[in-house]
């Protein structure tokens, strides 16, 4: 597959006297989607060494102009001594956006499915939602335009790739399980949105069941919320709970869960300690 325009520079930032500070191994480029038309800043962080004879597990981020330096410095810093972490060198990829905000309005289109006007959620400002209904062409740039650029410059192991996802992304995360199981081996959904479009999500969750009734799978899943989301009028915390239980009973089916609330950390705060615990999640054996 021919690489697609590629533009690289140093992921820096300037300290106090001006000069770059840059996070090692780190770098950025452009890439412009064939599935939706649209541009996205893809996030690399390689890893320092040689690879496995397996080829080293990769994550991939999403809003990674929000956390993609988190998770690259949580997995740098615990990497170090796998042999108490449990966390070993990967490919960190983050799919973020050409502009500087932490959350772009973007995500809204690329990690949610067409929803009728009267089912969406009203937003909390009263305002208009961005354009949405773009997660089939999102999912599509993913499989078919990205990971073969990724597997053309690493040695990937095919078996340990994650999804991570927050939020919306959590909610393309959990879409991606029920549809397309096979596409990573581990997902991590954080707070996510799943009052967002609830009767379709639950639909794709019936025919994910009604598939493993016909053949086992082999996935991993790391539900998280922040303790202070309880209070949230979406009910975060208890569809997130509700959805870990109904997944733990498919065990025999291949599908492990874990389900972790986050004491003292709401929504966003919540962030930080979930990469701590996904990037364990992901990479362990």
């Amino acid at each position: 597959m021919a690489r697609q325009k590629i533009e690289q520079t140093a992921m820096a930032v300037n300290d106090a006297a001006g000069r770059a500070v840059t996070l090692p191994r780190t770098e950025q480029r452009l890439m412009h989607s064939r599935a939706g038309n649209r541009e996205y800043r893809i996030f690399v962080a390689r890893p320092d060494g040689e690879p496995p004879p397996s080829g080293f597990p990769v994550i991939y981020l999403l809003d990674a102009n929000a956390v993609f330096g988190t998770m690259v410095e949580a997995v740098r810093v615990q990497a170090r001594r796998p042999e108490k972490t449990g966390v070993v060198p990967a490919v960190i990829v983050g799919i973020g956006y050409p502009e500087e905000t932490p959350f772009a309005p973007g995500r809204f289109y690329d990690f949610t499915l067409p929803v009728p006007a009267t089912e969406l959620p009203t937003r909390p400002d009263g305002s208009a939602w961005p354009e949405i209904g773009g997660a089939e062409a999102f999912l599509a740039f993913i499989e078919e335009e990205l990971k073969p650029v990724i597997e053309g410059e690493f040695k990937i192991d095919n078996k340990r790739q994650a999804l991570f996802g927050h939020s919306l992304g959590g909610l393309f995360a959990l879409h991606v399980l029920f549809t397309k199981p096979t596409a990573f081996r581990t997902y991590i959904a954080g707070s996510p949105s799943i009052h967002w479009n609830k009767r379709r999500l639950f639909e794709a969750e019936r025919q994910f069941v009604s598939r493993l009734e016909r053949e086992a799978l082999n996935v991993e899943i790391l539900l998280a919320v922040g303790e202070l989301e309880k209070h949230h009028q979406s009910r975060i915390n208890d569809n997130t709970k509700a959805l870990a239980d109904r997944l733990s009973a498919l065990a025999d089916r291949g599908v492990y869960v874990e389900f972790k609330e986050f004491e003292g950390e709401g929504h966003v705060s919540v962030l930080p300690a979930l990469i701590s615990r996904a990037v364990r999640f992901a990479t362990r054996r």
